[in-house]
């Protein structure tokens, strides 16, 4: 698999990543320290919003989603994906399932469950090394839950926020369906319609959501 390659979805050729890359696009700032940089971008520039959902090609392209004031973890993913590989970072993909323990009273009225799936995060080999990010939870959104947001050092997973600050469990994985070289839409399509048949009713033909 070519990790570092333009596709459809992360079309990093585009005016739009170019542009939002730009400020990192220098010789003096090492790849470590540009995907620290690019990952707090992507973290804080979008609020965090898991309601609105879609399955049309056209609104998982990075281009697309830069433009964009807020967005679910796989949409934070692919930026935070396009933007590396622009920079030369070999990314990929990463989906799994994931609890919520904290602030589930509106994810248990609308998808019925205080699971998520698929949630997205982001692979990315710094220095020979594989490496685990989520940039999913901005940091307003982590303040009103009494976490802290996640960091990214360079060196080490940051994965999700096991405990608030008061102790209390926030986040857990519940199962991993691994990596892709591209945005498999077609698998999180039936993976959603699977674990939340009561959004999509009996209409094959839905393809976007505000719940």
């Amino acid at each position: 698999m070519n990790f570092t390659a333009p596709t459809f979805y992360f079309d990093y050729e585009s005016d739009e990543i170019k542009d939002f890359v730009k400020e990192f696009r220098s010789d003096t700032i090492s790849k470590k320290e540009k995907a620290k940089r690019l990952y707090l971008k992507v973290r804080d520039s979008y609020r965090y919003d898991p309601y609105s959902l879609s399955f049309l090609k056209e609104h998982y392209r990075a281009s697309y989603l830069v433009s964009q004031k807020k967005g679910h973890c796989i949409d934070k993913s692919i930026i935070l994906i396009a933007g590396l590989r622009s920079l030369g970072i070999p990314a990929r993909l990463h989906l799994a399932k994931v609890k919520n323990h904290i602030g589930v009273e509106r994810l248990v009225e609308k998808f019925g469950t205080n699971e998520l799936t698929p949630h997205g995060m982001v692979d990315l080999l710094l220095n020979d090394k594989w490496l685990k990010v989520s940039p999913a939870f901005n940091e307003s959104l982590c303040a009103m839950c009494n976490v802290e947001p996640l960091d990214f050092d360079g060196e080490n997973d940051s994965m999700f926020q096991e405990f608030n600050n008061e102790g209390m469990e926030f986040m857990e994985y519940l199962e991993d369906y691994g990596y892709f070289e591209d945005v498999p839409i077609d698998f999180m399509e039936t993976n959603a319609r699977a674990h939340y048949p009561h959004i999509f009713g009996e209409d094959k033909n839905i393809k976007e959501f505000k719940l």
